[in-house]
């Protein structure tokens, strides 16, 4: 590296490293300061959108809880409008409330939705709910193969007993036993205080309606 002797000789030095390497420098303050406050400008725009989200998420399913099923047009544009966890949980509450009234079809498009589509937090809730709206449809072979496609290990209990609800109702008794069973032996008895009733029902023997005891 040259050593300069006097101010003269090192201002020519920088005018000439400036005249070839200025623009360089020029274009990549640029970029970086356009990168800076882009970054700082989507933030506070995804923040914004959130805030926003979650007021408007607020006020629907508020609209849902007080005026039923005259609000899910509101619900579902709320969902078509938006993206990620409100969206999400704007389809769950959505799907409950269909299913109370009795709107199977509306339930079952919100849950598929989310389980296919939504965050992974939870799309095997939905996978869950959709496999027992699909049974109460009378697709029972449908929701068994939505139950086979969920892998999430804590769900292993849950998905058990739901098959089993769902072989039981195809009048499977044996099939169900040992599903309920896999749920027991998975955890479920300490989840499902119904679980342990469903099991004892089906180790039960039966008895005929006029069958009498020896004398």
């Amino acid at each position: 590296m040259e050593i300069y002797t006097n101010e003269e000789q090192q201002v020519e030095a920088i005018k000439g490293w400036w005249k070839e390497n200025g623009t360089s420098v020029i274009a990549g303050t640029v970029i970086g300061l356009a990168g800076l406050f882009g970054w700082r400008w989507y933030n506070d725009h995804q923040q914004t959108n959130m805030q926003l989200a979650s007021s408007e998420f607020s006020r629907v399913t508020e609209a849902m809880t007080k005026e039923g099923d005259k609000a899910f047009a509101q619900v579902e544009g709320f969902i078509n409008d938006n993206k990620g966890a409100y969206a999400d949980l704007a389809s769950l509450e959505l799907a409950s409330a269909a299913v109370k009234a009795g709107k199977l079809d509306v339930a079952a498009a919100q849950l598929t939705r989310v389980a296919d589509q939504g965050d992974a937090s939870v799309q095997a809730i939905a996978a869950v709910r959709l496999a027992r709206v699909l049974a109460e449809q009378g697709k029972a072979d449908d929701a068994l193969a939505r139950l086979a496609k969920i892998q999430d290990a804590a769900f292993k209990a849950q998905v058990a007993e739901v098959r089993g609800d769902i072989l039981l109702a195809q009048n499977k008794p044996e099939e169900a036993r040992s599903a309920y069973q896999a749920a027991a032996d998975a955890g479920g008895l300490q989840s499902s205080a119904e679980l342990r009733l469903k099991m004892d029902d089906l180790a039960l023997p039966a008895v005929a309606v006029d069958e009498k005891p020896d004398a």
